[in-house]
């Protein structure tokens, strides 16, 4: 019995396990990343919700655009040409050029980004209750984490996209030699002395575009799936040896209900930040310094 008794406590998730436990991604090592950049490790779950909803958003737009009639539009056509509409005036007073590809490349970021973020108002341990369902084929997740966007890995991973999408346009509409004289000379001036400045300042600013656009996604969607586990752990206080009371009701059910109605703000505004300076960052490609 005191086998048994040992055993079953060490299965006992405490407060900080329990957020550990929802924070811990299904990855190719089978536990936690030792170290800060480790390009050995692939995070399976990020790389199955992010390709679901970006089939999810491409169904979404095929759907809009297989029913758009010329007629008086339903309810669906109305919201998506309101969406379309936005993406599309904010191209226009952008971009500075051919936005035949970009206008709809930002309309996929916007809805791709917005049904990762959205998954985030999934509760949390409905997520981890899938376990108990493939438990049935015999099939066990270690760990699992819903959310791409909470996944510094995949937001880094599109951030570098963008970067990558910056340097193509700037070679493209500037040529190589035009790309090259801008690096060199910009912002400083075009004097052979200043040439080594103004490279090392141009790189740096590459950098921090990309960097600084993924942590600013990863920042705010992991900071709202951390107040999620703490909402559910005010509402859990009789799994961690408490009584049920008031304060049960009150920090799961109304702290809960409030965090996920102002989280669908913070859902659609991160996503359009994000698709915003997509937009600014190769709008800028465009423009001649």
């Amino acid at each position: 019995m005191s086998a048994e008794a040992t055993q079953g406590a060490e299965h006992v998730l405490t407060p900080s396990g329990y957020i550990a436990e929802h924070l811990q991604n299904f990855n190719s090592v089978g536990g936690k990343q030792h170290s800060v950049v480790d390009f050995s490790v692939l995070n399976y779950d990020t790389v199955f919700w992010s390709v679901l909803c970006g089939v999810i958003a491409i169904l979404f737009l095929y759907m809009a655009a297989r029913r758009v009639t010329a007629g008086v539009p339903g309810r669906f056509q109305a919201f998506v040409e309101m969406i379309v509409e936005m993406v599309d005036d904010q191209a226009k007073g952008i971009i500075h050029g051919d936005r035949s590809w970009i206008a709809p490349l930002a309309l996929m970021v916007f809805c791709w980004i917005t049904m990762m973020n959205a998954i985030d108002l999934i509760p949390v341990d409905w997520v981890t209750g899938l376990n108990g369902l493939l438990g049935i084929f015999h099939i066990h997740l270690p760990h699992h984490r819903a959310v791409a966007t909470a996944d510094l890995n995949g937001t880094l991973g599109m951030s570098c996209s963008v970067l990558v999408l910056m340097i193509y346009y700037s070679f493209k509409i500037k040529g190589a030699g035009g790309f090259m004289h801008e690096l060199f000379s910009a912002p400083f001036g075009a004097k052979w002395y200043l040439a080594p400045f103004n490279l090392v300042l141009n790189i740096i600013e590459f950098l921090a575009k990309a960097v600084s656009l993924g942590m600013r996604l990863f920042g705010n969607m992991y900071a709202g799936e951390l107040v999620f586990l703490l909402i559910a752990l005010l509402g859990s206080i009789w799994t961690f040896s408490a009584d049920l009371s008031a304060l049960g009701f009150v920090g799961h059910v109304v702290a809960g209900t409030v965090w996920a109605i102002f989280h669908i703000l913070i859902v659609l505004l991160q996503a359009f930040i994000f698709m915003m300076l997509t937009l600014v960052y190769i709008g800028q490609a465009h423009d001649h310094h």
